[in-house]
Order: C-alpha cells, then structure tokens, then sequence
C-alpha cells in the first residue's frame, strides 16, 4: 500500500478543484491579488503535484487596487465528457467593504487543459463561489452561495442552483434556495454538485474558512432540492470534530475550535474525484499553524483524504472518521511518482523566467519585467512603492516550508534615495520586509538597507547601511518559523556576512495581517519575492542573476 504525504501542495494552493481525464489528474486552486490568475496543477498519482499553467494570463481581469484577501476566489474545474471541453468556473471579489462583497462570476472553456481559454463570459453577481455541474442529459447548472447583506436574515446567505446556458451565459429560469436548515455550522460556502446513483449530493465548505472550518455533504433526488443532510449532522471532514452550533455567524476565525490534538487545522472546502480504479478521494484546503501559535504564514494549503460509500448511500471518510489526516491511503495498484522538490530555481537563461513567479496587484509583461535586455539576467524596471496596490514591481514565488534560504544576487546604481531594489519576504501591500539596495545622499553612493511594512507602518531599519561601491551584492533570507536572517556578501568566495538577523516576520500570516478581533486577516499566504522601487523618474532598473529558494 502508498501512503499520500498531506499537504500534497503546500504553500498558498487553497479552494482545490480536482478532476481526473483520463488517467490524469488536474487541480485548480485560488489566486486572490496575484496574477497570472488560478493555478492549474497536474498528477499522476494524487501525491505529486506540477504546476502545470495559469488560466488567467492575458490581462482577463484587472487586480489593481485590490484589497487583501479579495481578488480571484474558489475556481471550479469542470470536464464536459460530452463535448470534451473543459470548463472554469471563477469569482472575482471585486469589493469587501461593509460587507457587501460584490464578486463578478465567470465561465471559461477550453480544449485543452493548457488552453487557449476563452473570453471569460460573466454568469452572475448574486454572490460567490460559482460552480458548474454537467447533468448526464446534457443540462448544465451552476450553484453558488447568495450572499445576504439584510440584518436579521441568515448570514452569510444560502446556497442557490440554477439551470444554465454556458455557451451565452444566461440563467434559466429561476434560482433555488437549496440549504434551509442544511449546515449546522453555518457560513455555507463553495457548493458542488456531484450525482451517484439515483441522488444529487451537494457538498459544500462549512464553518468558515478558520478553524471550525469543515466539509458538508447533503442529497436530493432532484437537482433543485431540497437537500437531506447528512445523518450525522456534522461535516464529513473537519479539523475539529467536536459539534459546533453557529449558523448566524457570517464568518469568523473560530479561534475556540482550534484542536491541539490536530497537525492538521482548517480542513474544509472539499472538491470530489473518482480514479480510474473506481476509488474515492476529496481534494481540500488545510493550514499548519506555526508551532506554539495560532498563525499559518503558508496559508491555506491543500490535502487530500481517501473516502468511501456507505450502504446507505452516504460518502465518509476511508477509516469511517470525520477528522482529516496527514497521511492517507494512495491509488491501489498506483506506483508514486518520484517525490516532487518545491524548491525553485532559475539563472534567467532562458526566454522565459521560471512558471513559478507571480505578482500582486498587476500583470506581467515585458515593459516592467523580462530577460531578453540582457540575457542571463532578469531586469526588472522600477515603479511604485510596495505599500502601493497600483504597480508595484515585484516578482515572487509561493513560500511552501517552514524552514528555507532564499538566496537573489543584484546589480543597482540608483541615483536617488526613492529608486530601490532588492528581496524579501511579503505578504500583501501592508506587510513585508524588504533588503534592498538604495542611493544614500549622507554617504554618496549606493547602501544596502532594510525597510519593514508592518499593519500599514513603515518601519526603517535606520542603523543598518552598509555601503556598497561597485552597486552588487548576493542577498540571503533564512526562514525559520516565523523568524528571518539578512545575510549579504560581495564576492562569491566571501563568507556571508550578517546584515540583521532574529527578525520576526510571523505576522506575515493569515491571522496576523490587518483583521478585525476575532477575524482571519487574510488567507493567502507568504511569498518571497525580488522588486524595484523607483519613486523618482521611473528611469532605473535592477538586474538578477540568478533566484533560489531551497526548502528544508
């Protein structure tokens, strides 16, 4: 028997949408501000994960001045056997203030999974969460949570299915409300459709996307309801089994439901597969918290579970529990591939820099960012400050360890105190760190320095500038747990040499960016990243030659 090693993709890969073709499996996970948008993963054996392409490259949707954690949420992968098509379902959270998140629903198609991918075609604004079910008549529906701003009704609002046309994106007829009295957790969000035998099974995420989060699963003989829930009354996974009543909570960290008996928290917002050997899997969403703490700097990540039909036609767990775990049971009659290295790498010796790198807030193109200028060497051209979610320059990759070195070397003559570049770590425009080359008028000449972005307040490390004559120099991280290293060193023989070290950056989480008492922050996760910065005349640029991140 394989064993499967939970998290299959660590670091930010939430919302997982997993479908198999063939005997190819393909996982779909949420960007939020970064682009390109929606991550496209593709395995062999449920353990090894490639990403494999973006669906959201050419400029599809504009993510400027996106507020953390909006942007693009839960995409739904979907494959017509009928047409041989395959389908994305996306939402993108254009606004989150008082609560009214308004989100614009998209479907695009393909024929094949690395595209090209059509226009998207608007479906809806009624909330959140948009998901496609192909019937076996050749129907098609999509189900979504309505999103409910009145005071006094069920908060956030209920899960609705409708009929539709795909090709003209047109409703038909009538949405229904499907969940009345369906989830005990409250919070119904990210419903699928999935039919086995003579029923319809609507699985959806429960609790909210913290730590009562939760997978919930209802059945009906027709698709418009009303769903029966599960016997149980509890979700089919959790991280936390214990019984929770909290169905008028909008949605709130549940800091109380956190299971100290548990690696694994948050499991919830699951998305079911059937394998070629007829076995059962449900890919879903977890976070590891920093040891000690309540904070998850990767993010919400994403697992895997093996399940089975009862004789009573209801789906649980392989071992007939309902808590998730970091080791499952692989594919029978399935050989792992070989283990898959997170790490990342690339000398910029190609055309093309490495699939891995995205940026917050803004495409990527070459008038900002490219290694044809000078080949071997990544320029990148300076814009906006990082506090800025209008342009910043940044290139970054998803952190996916708990302990790493990331490792940059970059060449820079500024000629202005605001024109920087360098490497750091960040999570969103008003958390990051950041050691970077700059031009010092009390020196003369080009400094190595460090600036922190903490909660919106800007932190300048005022007594660390070291000098540096010929504008070049290696710069290392070294992450531990929420604590980081600042080493530089200006030959390539030369011994690293501590620039600030013992940082603490573990407020580069969910839970500690700018959230309300009681609320996740954010749910994206940490990123290491190299940028530029010129607030000047937008004339400079800095040079890489090469990035590393190498996981331990």
């Amino acid at each position: 028997m394989t064993i499967i090693q939970n998290p299959i993709i660590p670091g930010m890969a939430p919302d997982p949408s997993i479908i198999r073709v063939d005997d190819i499996y393909y996982i779909a996970t949420s960007t939020f501000h970064w682009n390109p948008g929606v991550q496209i993963f593709k395995s062999k054996d449920l353990a090894n994960w490639e990403l494999i392409d973006f669906v959201l490259k050419n400029g599809e949707v504009n993510l400027s001045g996106t507020n953390t954690p909006a942007g693009i949420w839960a995409p739904h992968l979907s494959y017509d056997s009928m047409t041989q098509k395959y389908w994305l379902a996306f939402s993108h959270m254009v606004n989150m203030a008082g609560r009214e998140f308004n989100a614009e629903s998209y479907v695009m198609w393909a024929e094949d999974i690395n595209g090209p991918w059509s226009e998207p075609i608007y479906i809806t604004s009624i909330g959140f969460d948009l998901a496609i079910f192909h019937d076996e008549d050749g129907k098609h529906y999509v189900s979504i949570l309505e999103w409910e701003t009145r005071s006094g009704y069920q908060a956030p609002g209920h899960i609705v299915i409708a009929e539709v046309d795909l090709d003209e994106g047109r409703i038909i007829g009538e949405w229904h409300r499907v969940t009345q009295g369906f989830t005990s957790r409250g919070c119904a969000e990210a419903p699928q459709i999935y039919k086995y035998n003579e029923y319809y099974y609507l699985i959806i995420a429960a609790g909210g996307t913290g730590y009562a989060h939760g997978v919930e699963i209802g059945r009906s003989k027709n698709i418009f309801g009303p769903y029966e829930p599960h016997p149980s009354g509890e979700p089919i996974i959790t991280s936390s089994p214990r019984h929770l009543f909290s169905r008028g909570n909008p949605d709130a960290g549940q800091f109380e439901m956190y299971n100290p008996n548990s690696p694994m928290q948050k499991a919830g917002h699951g998305s079911l597969v059937q394998t070629q050997t007829g076995e059962w899997y449900i890919a879903h969403l977890m976070s590891r918290p920093i040891e000690g703490t309540l904070l998850n700097p990767l993010g919400r990540e994403t697992s895997i579970q093996k399940m089975k039909w009862t004789k009573d036609g209801w789906l649980e767990m392989k071992d007939g529990s309902n808590l998730a775990k970091l080791e499952v049971e692989g594919i029978n009659e399935v050989k792992l591939c070989n283990k898959l290295s997170h790490d990342v790498f690339d000398d910029f010796n190609n055309e093309k820099y490495s699939i891995h790198f995205m940026t917050p807030y803004r495409n990527q193109d070459d008038d900002w960012v490219n290694t044809i200028e000078r080949p071997g060497y990544l320029r990148i051209y300076g814009e906006n400050s990082f506090f800025s979610q209008i342009r910043p320059a940044i290139m970054a990759t998803r952190a996916t360890s708990f302990s790493y070195e990331f490792q940059t070397k970059v060449e820079f003559h500024p000629d202005h105190y605001s024109e920087t570049a360098g490497m750091g770590l960040y999570y969103d425009s008003n958390n990051w760190i950041y050691a970077h080359l700059t031009y010092s008028e009390t020196l003369g000449g080009t400094v190595l320095s460090l600036l922190q972005a903490k909660l919106g307040e800007r932190i300048e490390f005022i007594h660390n500038n070291i000098p540096l004559d010929e504008g070049i120099v290696e710069l290392k991280v070294v992450y531990n747990s929420g604590v980081a290293d600042i080493f530089y060193r200006l030959k390539d023989n030369m011994d690293w040499q501590v620039f600030v070290d013992n940082v603490d950056v573990l407020y580069l989480s969910d839970e500690g960016v700018n959230g309300e008492p009681g609320e996740i922050g954010g749910f994206t996760g940490l990123f290491n990243f190299i940028g530029s910065v010129d607030s000047h005349q937008r004339d400079s640029f800095a040079e890489f030659d090469y990035y590393s991140v190498e996981n331990f």
